[in-house]
């Protein structure tokens, strides 16, 4: 029950693509993730996900449409939508989903696949 400094936590790691955990509630996780490039094209089945752009510019791109979002924008992926993210330049960015929820959803990737649970 004490205070979490999101900017304090964010700089505490550096890799990309990693998402960790900051928060728990109701069985839902709060993640923080650094993002450059872009990710593969995925889908969670049972869960939305949230995100909220806490510094940069981030994409929510789906095979429809792209979702270009700044500093305090959010978006919720609906569960079973085919989505990708990415950033041209390194963005901050919070994501609220189940816990045990996988980054890459229905995908295997060495390169992005993320460990669950992983607290700062």
């Amino acid at each position: 029950m004490n205070p979490i400094n999101i900017d304090s936590k964010f700089a505490l790691f550096s890799e990309h693509w990693r998402p960790k955990r900051v928060a728990a509630l109701n069985g839902q996780e709060v993640k923080l993730v650094k993002v450059q490039g872009v990710f593969p094209w995925h889908r969670h089945a049972d869960a939305d996900e949230m995100f909220l752009v806490w510094r940069g510019r981030f994409r929510v791109e789906y095979r429809d449409r792209c979702l270009e979002l700044g500093p305090g924008d959010m978006t919720v992926v609906p569960r079973g939508i085919e989505h990708r993210t990415a950033a041209d330049e390194e963005a901050h960015v919070l994501i609220f989903e189940p816990a045990d929820t996988r980054n890459t959803g229905e995908v295997e990737s060495p390169e992005f696949t993320a460990p669950l649970g992983v607290d700062l």
